[in-house]
């Protein structure tokens, strides 16, 4: 790849980490759609290092949070959400590799991908915009926290997002979260499903070709996002968290627009 492009995927990853770690999404869901938008890396490549990128992210913004005492992740139900997230990392993944193995036309997998973030997006933008009109509810019990997640892990795996904009009308609409607590339960279930996921693309040898070069870049990019994000965070109050997400949403369903055009 040219210098450039090079500049390029580290100012993505840093800026998509910077509003990941502000709003809680992890980062990955601009990083995947924008770097897929350029052409110049396979859909699975961008993929993993689209999840790596998070993974650093999500990793630094909560064990600082946790370190500084200032953590509001909810461990009764958190936890048993992780727990759940980290086997449909799995499970997402599995169906993202049998995907490719279905198409001989790699690209056919980005515009899928591309489909099921824009519908996603769109859903989330709608729920966020009324959220003060739908009651929300207090689910408790490992069960059905654990099935939540393992949904919520499905659904980041196979995009390559991370954790993306559903994880927090999860925890607006099941737990009744605030705008802040909700950030930092995402990035923890995020953490889980990021962990597992690579694991799985390790043990079964599936890890594609990359630039170690670029690796580094992206992943030093995600922890000094994850840092400069935490610290934004801190400053500002939820309504300003809530129109960034907003703003950021209607971004993203652009570059998805786009995505399925150049792919389809």
């Amino acid at each position: 790849m040219e210098t450039y492009l090079y500049v390029i995927f580290l100012a993505v990853s840093f800026g998509a980490s910077v509003v990941g770690a502000i709003c809680g999404i992890g980062g990955g869901v601009l990083i995947k759609p924008l770097l897929d938008a350029f052409g110049v890396l396979s859909v699975s490549t961008i993929s993993f290092l689209s999840g790596c990128t998070v993974l650093s992210m999500s990793c630094y913004s909560v064990v600082k949070a946790k370190l500084s005492g200032d953590s509001l992740v909810d461990m009764k139900t958190g936890t048993p959400l992780a727990v759940g997230a980290a086997l449909g990392g799995v499970a997402g993944k599995m169906m993202f590799q049998y995907l490719t193995e279905m198409f001989a036309d790699k690209d056919r997998v980005g515009a899928i991908q591309a489909i099921c973030l824009l519908l996603i997006t769109f859903g989330t933008m709608l729920y966020t915009i009324r959220k003060d009109k739908i009651k929300t509810h207090h689910v408790t019990g490992i069960a059905p926290c654990v099935a939540i997640g393992l949904v919520l892990g499905i659904c980041s795996s196979f995009l390559g997002i991370g954790g993306g904009p559903i994880n927090l009308v999860v925890l607006f609409f099941f737990f009744s979260m605030d705008t802040k607590t909700a950030a930092q339960n995402s990035l923890y279930i995020i953490l889980f499903s990021q962990i597992t996921s690579l694991i799985n693309t390790l043990v079964t040898r599936t890890v594609p070709e990359f630039s170690i070069a670029l690796l580094v870049l992206m992943v030093g990019g995600g922890i000094l996002g994850g840092m400069a994000g935490r610290a934004i965070n801190k400053k500002i109050d939820g309504s300003v968290v809530n129109r960034l997400f907003i703003g950021l949403m209607g971004v993203i369903m652009l570059i998805c627009v786009y995505n399925i055009y150049q792919f389809m």
